[in-house]
């Protein structure tokens, strides 16, 4: 197995299980398993889960578990990981209640303390989704109870409907903020090109983790939410490539750390064609 230039090391976390690939839970498995002595295979991070699935997933696969009962959920995720000795790399949990988001993640924030406590999460990164929102003065205060918590935030980039496409303007928000609390974050759903496209099937205009990555490396340069929006807006791979080989994408990656996607293959194959990553043969 060849190493991957750090830029890219962990770059995706592998969401085989949810939409749109929906892979059975068993295939996303023999896949993650299969991929282990492939030349790329450094670029893959965790095998994303739902803690409904936990128990069917073998313990030498290390995950990342989406709750699907919020706060509520982190105790059972926690005791079982525990005793079957997985390795839980991340805890994922959404903000459910809109009316009061900073009390929702300082619950998700006690549950995992508590779990500590017990001895659980010792190792685990907890990532809180905020809802996708322009950044309102309560999301803001979301964004600083998580930063506060050392936690890092998730970011959802798409979804089956077009409203759960963010503009640009909106994501250069959300990017602004998580590095002005020097809150790292992840992103999911919606990255499924390098760069920005239109879907001709759905016609939804997807963001590209290209975009994103370049976007993050001009906040933190100290770049307008306008000009981040930009190159989040820019369809231009020639514009994006050359942009990419003029800077410091591994910096870029201490904040943006990875995203979500149900397709390994296609990133790699894309940044094989855009000249960014090279074929490493043993």
């Amino acid at each position: 197995m060849g190493a991957v230039p750090a830029a890219w090391s962990r770059l995706i976390d592998d969401a085989a299980v949810f939409p749109p690939g929906d892979a059975p839970l068993a295939d996303a498995v023999a896949a993650y398993r299969a991929r282990h002595d492939e030349w790329y295979a450094d670029l893959v991070g965790p095998l994303v889960v739902k803690d409904t699935d936990l128990p069917e997933v073998p313990a030498d696969i290390p995950v990342s578990v989406v709750l699907t009962g919020g706060a509520g959920a982190v105790a059972g995720v926690a005791t079982l990981a525990t005793k079957r000795g997985h390795q839980l790399v991340g805890l994922e949990a959404a903000v459910r209640d809109l009316d009061d988001m900073a009390s929702a993640v300082r619950r998700i924030t006690a549950a995992a303390d508590a779990a500590r406590d017990d001895g659980a999460l010792l190792d685990t990164q907890v990532y809180v989704e905020l809802p996708q929102v322009e950044p309102t003065r309560d999301w803001l205060a979301a964004a600083d109870a998580a930063a506060e918590s050392e936690h890092r935030l998730k970011l959802r980039t798409g979804g089956l409907e077009a409203h759960l496409f963010p503009s640009a303007a909106t994501v250069a928000a959300w990017i602004d903020a998580a590095l002005d609390r020097e809150t790292p974050f992840k992103c999911t759903a919606g990255l499924h090109h390098a760069v920005r496209h239109r879907d001709h099937e759905t016609g939804f205009e997807h963001l590209g983790f290209l975009n994103v990555l370049l976007a993050t490396r001009v906040a933190f340069d100290g770049g307008s939410t306008a000009e981040v929006a930009r190159v989040l807006d820019d369809h231009y791979a020639n514009d994006l490539v050359a942009m990419a080989r003029q800077s410091d994408l591994e910096g870029a990656r201490r904040w943006f750390t990875s995203y979500g996607s149900c397709s390994v293959s296609e990133p790699v194959d894309e940044l094989v064609g855009l000249g960014l990553l090279e074929v490493r043969h043993e």
